[in-house]
């Protein structure tokens, strides 16, 4: 049994770390979720409580940090309030008519066109902001894959090589 319930885990703890770049997928809750999941099965003897918390928190600082990165590489490239609500409601947009492409085009150009309506921005300026929020979110989005990796190989320390 402890064999399937931990394959179950790791299962979900991979398509978390995919989930870390891809939308769709709910990633570092769900690599949470199969701590939790796995502390209970085993009484908590592989990790202790201390280790859900940690996890926890890393959970909740990607979610905050993911956010952050896209709208201070936006400001840092010159976004106002307009490009940064453009990267926002056109990156929702996107994800969910496109999918990962329609995420990652869809900060751009909201940035972009938002901030060329709206604040009356030449192209260039514009651009600039659609750029920052593009490389703010892909630098958000690795950072929470190297974090969804990070704790994913924990759990297979804590728990196999022990």
């Amino acid at each position: 049994m402890t064999a399937l319930v931990l394959s179950l885990c790791l299962a979900a703890m991979l398509v978390g770390v995919a989930g870390s770049l891809l939308p769709i997928l709910p990633g570092l809750p769900l690599i949470w979720l199969a701590y939790l999941a796995f502390g209970l099965y085993d009484g908590w003897q592989s990790y202790g409580r201390l280790a859900m918390i940690v996890v926890g928190l890393t959970v909740a600082a990607s979610v905050v940090l993911n956010q952050v990165a896209s709208l201070v590489g936006a400001k840092k490239f010159g976004a106002g309030r307009a490009g940064i609500i453009g990267a926002v409601v056109c990156a929702i947009l996107g994800v969910i008519f496109f999918s990962l492409p329609g995420l990652i085009i869809g900060t751009f150009a909201g940035a972009t066109l938002f901030e060329m309506v709206f604040a009356r921005k030449e192209l260039k300026g514009a651009l600039a902001a659609g750029t920052g929020a593009l490389l703010g979110f892909l630098c958000g989005g690795l950072c929470n894959f190297m974090l969804a990796l990070a704790a994913t190989g924990a759990f297979v320390w804590l728990v196999l090589m022990q």
